[in-house]
């Protein structure tokens, strides 16, 4: 049950870098309001690609949950596990300092009959280089309802999930 906890705080990062997507930069290609996400946590990793987005770094802007969730979505876990991402997580951006943020994030993971919610709050990202891929820094996730097979708190390690804009 730790693991799917994990997975689905995870997977409400799935907000991450998947790295088959060429990342656009202030001198590359026209970015085209879309992301891609990946999260590997107690070797499960969740994906998606192109999910929408409000606008494009490093302008303020929402992922639209939508686009993650199925049917809209290709939001997809390993291990047996299914998630929900809740919220439409909002991404502030300050490329002087080559950091994200995320404004909180609400995830639900299943597994056979459990299922665990989780809240991360204030989650910080570290960009890479140049390109918009952010990978995140260490951060703990709330369980906020579930089974009570369900830990109290998961926490993901730094590196555990990264963002792709393009």
């Amino acid at each position: 049950m730790r693991n799917i906890a994990r997975t689905a705080a995870a997977a409400l990062l799935v907000a991450a870098a998947v790295g088959t997507t060429t990342a656009a930069n202030a001198a590359g290609p026209a970015a085209d309001q879309k992301a891609d996400g990946v999260i590997v946590v107690a070797g499960n990793t969740c994906t998606w690609t192109n999910a929408s987005t409000s606008a494009v770094p490093p302008g303020t802007l929402a992922v639209d949950r939508n686009t993650i969730n199925r049917p809209g979505g290709n939001l997809t876990c390993g291990g047996g596990i299914t998630a929900v991402l809740n919220n439409n997580p909002v991404f502030t951006f300050d490329d002087a300092a080559g950091v994200a943020r995320t404004d909180f994030i609400d995830i639900t993971g299943k597994q056979s009959f459990i299922s665990c919610r989780y809240k991360a709050t204030n989650i910080v990202w570290n960009r890479d280089g140049s390109t918009r891929k952010y990978v995140n820094r260490a951060f703990t996730a709330t369980k906020t309802s579930g089974s009570f097979l369900c830990p109290g708190s998961v926490t993901t390690d730094a590196g555990g999930a990264s963002m792709l804009f393009h």
